[in-house]
C-alpha cells in the first residue's frame, strides 16, 4: 500500500507541476467522474483528462487513496486535471475528513446547517437538511481561531477553549467575586481577569464566548433594564480588556443546541432554583413566560443531609453528601411502588469510606415533584413545566404548536437516572392530549457540561467571527452613536 501511494502521489506532484505552469481553468464539477469496473480509460480520459496507468484503478480506490492521503495532499490533487479535481470536491471525502477532526459529527452538521447564518437565523426544523460544500466548511473550520468559553453558571464556573473537548477548569461563580454591595463592572472584571490569569493568556488574544446566566427571567420593564445592563457591562468590561470578539448567548439556548434543537422548553436544574425556558428559534420567549421554581441542587443535597442524619449517618461536610448525592440518588419512574422494594445500595466516599442507603436515594429528588416531603412550598416540577406548555400553546403566537413540545433538561441535577422518564410520565398525566400528544423529554447530552458544549458547537462553527461575535470597533462605533443603547439595536 505504501508503495503505490507512493507511485500515486508521485504522479499527482509531477501532473500538479505542470498544470500549475500551464494553469488551467478551475470547472464546477457537476457530478464525479464514472467508470465501470476497472475500465472505461478511454471515454474517462476524453472527458476528464488521463491519470496515466492509474486509469485502469476504479473511482472507489482512488478515493480511498485520497482518504489516506489526508486533507492537505487531497486539497493539493485537485491541481492536477478535471478528474482529480472532481475526486478531490466529492462531498463524501470532506463529510470522511470532517469525521476525523475532534467534534461529533452530528455536531457538525446541526451547526453548520443550523447555526452558521448566526443567531437571528436559526431554521424550526432539525431535519432541514440543505445541501452542504463539506470541503467549503472543512476549510473555513480550519481556520476559525478558536474561542475561550466562560459559563459561569449558577454553582460554579466552566472554562475552556472551543477546540478543547471539555472544560479545561471550574472555580467560583461570578456572584462569588468580589464585595457583593462593589459594582458590577469591578466583579465582573476581577471574575475575567481571573480566568485568564488560570488560563495563561492574555485577552487580546482570543475571542470569547461568555454564558449568560438565567437571571431576571421576568417580562416586565425591570427585568429587562437589568438584562441590558448586565450585557452592556460585560461588554464594557471585556473590551477594556481588549478583548478582540465577543459572543454572548444565554445559558437556557445554549443548552438547547447542545441537544440538536433550535427550539423547545429548556429545564433548567440550577445551584439554586429550576428554570423552565420557553425557547424558540433561539430566542428566549419571555413574553410568554419563564417559570421559576425555588428548588435546586442545593435543597436537594440538604435534603438528603436531612434524610442521613435521621438515620445517624455521619459525614464531614456537605461536599460529601453532595458526592454521595451524584452517586446513588436517582428519580423514581413510579414513587408508591419504589418505596415497597430492596432499594440498598452503597458507594465509597474518597477519605471517608462507605456510605450505605436505601429508600434516601430515591426520596431526595422526590421533592422535584412532592416538594411538601421535605417541608417545602413550591410547585412541583411537572406542574410548572406543564404551565409553561399551557402558556406556549394558549400564546397562539405561531402557527405550529410541536415546537414546544421538545422538552430538554440541563443542570447537575438533571443527570439524576429516570428524571426525563418521571417528567414525561407526569406531564402526560397533567395535559390534555392536544398539548402532550407528542411530548418528548430529553435527558442532558453531556451531562453538566450542556451549556460550555452549547458554546462549543459556536465556537467551533466555521461562520463564527462573523456570523456570532461583536468586535470592539463595532461596539465602540454603536455606543458611540446610540449612547448606552447598544444591546438594543445590535
Amino acid at each position: 500500500m505504501s508503495l503505490l501511494l507512493r507511485k500515486v502521489w508521485g504522479t499527482v506532484l509531477s501532473r500538479a507541476a505542470a498544470a500549475g505552469a500551464a494553469q488551467p481553468p478551475v470547472d464546477s464539477p457537476p457530478s464525479s467522474p464514472r467508470r465501470r469496473g476497472g475500465g472505461g480509460g478511454g471515454a474517462h480520459a476524453h472527458e476528464y483528462g488521463s491519470l496515466g496507468e492509474l486509469d485502469a484503478l476504479p473511482i472507489d480506490v482512488l478515493a480511498q487513496i485520497l482518504r489516506l492521503l489526508g486533507p492537505a495532499d487531497a486539497a493539493r490533487s485537485g491541481a492536477v486535471c478535471r478528474a482529480w479535481r472532481l475526486l478531490a470536491a466529492d462531498n463524501g471525502l470532506w463529510a470522511f475528513f470532517l469525521r476525523l477532526g475532534p467534534d461529533p459529527w452530528d455536531l457538525v452538521v446541526f451547526a453548520e446547517t443550523h447555526l452558521a447564518a448566526g443567531p437571528a437565523s436559526v431554521p424550526l426544523y432539525y431535519d432541514f437538511s440543505p445541501q452542504l460544500s463539506f470541503k467549503q466548511i472543512y476549510s473555513r473550520r480550519a481556520v476559525v481561531p478558536g474561542s475561550i468559553i466562560v459559563d459561569g453558571g449558577s454553582g460554579y464556573c466552566k472554562y475552556g477553549w472551543s477546540k478543547y473537548a471539555a472544560p479545561s477548569g471550574r472555580c467560583a461563580t461570578f456572584l462569588e467575586f468580589g464585595n457583593i454591595e462593589s459594582p458590577m463592572y469591578a466583579r465582573l472584571r476581577h471574575f475575567l481577569s481571573t480566568i485568564y490569569t488560570r488560563m495563561q493568556v492574555k485577552p487580546s488574544t482570543q475571542p470569547i464566548i461568555v454564558v449568560l446566566p438565567l437571571c431576571h427571567m421576568d417580562d416586565t420593564e425591570s427585568a429587562r433594564a437589568s438584562r441590558k445592563q448586565y450585557k452592556e457591562t460585560l461588554y464594557s468590561v471585556l473590551f477594556d480588556m481588549n478583548v478582540p470578539a465577543v459572543c454572548a448567548v444565554d445559558q437556557a439556548v445554549l443548552a438547547l443546541y447542545a441537544a440538536k434543537r433550535t427550539s423547545g422548553i429548556v429545564v433548567n436544574i440550577g445551584f439554586n432554583t429550576t428554570s423552565i425556558v420557553p425557547i424558540f428559534q433561539g430566542m428566549v420567549m419571555y413574553e410568554i413566560g419563564v417559570e421559576t421554581v425555588g428548588l435546586g441542587a442545593l435543597k436537594l443535597t440538604g435534603f438528603l443531609k436531612e434524610l442521613m442524619q435521621q438515620r445517624n449517618i455521619s459525614f464531614e461536610s456537605l461536599y460529601t453528601v453532595r458526592t454521595i448525592k451524584e452517586k446513588l440518588c436517582y428519580v423514581a419512574v413510579d414513587y408508591e411502588a419504589e418505596l415497597r422494594k430492596d432499594t440498598q445500595a452503597s458507594c465509597e466516599v474518597d477519605g471517608e469510606g462507605w456510605f450505605t442507603l436505601s429508600e434516601e436515594r430515591f426520596k431526595t429528588a422526590e421533592i422535584l415533584f412532592q416538594p411538601q416531603i421535605g417541608g417545602m412550598q413550591a410547585m412541583g416540577l411537572h406542574k410548572a413545566v406543564s404551565l409553561c406548555m399551557d402558556h406556549c400553546y394558549n400564546s397562539e403566537v405561531f402557527g405550529d404548536d410541536s415546537w414546544y413540545k421538545t422538552i430538554v433538561l440541563a443542570g447537575g441535577s438533571s443527570c439524576l437516572p429516570g428524571l426525563s422518564e418521571r417528567l414525561e410520565k407526569e406531564l402526560h398525566k397533567l395535559l390534555p392530549p392536544h398539548i402532550s400528544k407528542g411530548i418528548r423529554v430529553i435527558p442532558p447530552q453531556f451531562g453538566t457540561d450542556s451549556a460550555w458544549f452549547g458554546a462549543k458547537m459556536i465556537g467551533n462553527v466555521s461562520t463564527f467571527t462573523e456570523a456570532w461575535c461583536v468586535k470592539k470597533k463595532q461596539f465602540r462605533q454603536k455606543t458611540r452613536r446610540n449612547g448606552s443603547s447598544f444591546v438594543n439595536v445590535w
